[in-house]
């Protein structure tokens, strides 16, 4: 035990000493400067002017129209001019062997 108390602290020497860091060493942040923006340039050439578009395409044929109203009847026409008297014809020749029956007329139903 005696040979204990003297190695003790020889031994928390050389751990300690086996422990020992370097100083850490602190690098300065660089400073990167902000950029300012100028004054405005002058302004730029107008560009070139587009492209016509294309026709567009022709529309749908309309629908058909609604039939008209029937016309109004027209007016009565003028009379006409009276004809002419027809020929008069020959006279008849007198019958030959012709007999008349005449009827009496029927009774009346009772």
């Amino acid at each position: 035990m005696n040979y204990s108390k003297l190695l003790l602290p020889a031994l928390a020497a050389l751990a300690l000493a086996a422990c020992d860091r370097p100083a850490a060493v602190v690098v300065p942040a660089v400073t990167v400067p902000v950029a300012v923006p100028g004054p405005a340039g002058a302004t730029g050439a107008t560009g070139a002017a587009g492209n016509t578009g294309n026709t567009g395409s022709t529309g749908m044929t309309g629908s058909t129209g609604s039939t008209g109203s029937t016309g109004s009847t027209g007016s009565t026409g003028d009379t006409g001019a009276t004809g002419m008297d027809g020929s008069r014809g020959a006279p008849g020749r007198p019958g030959e062997n012709t007999t008349v029956i005449v009827l009496p007329p029927a009774s009346a139903a009772r």
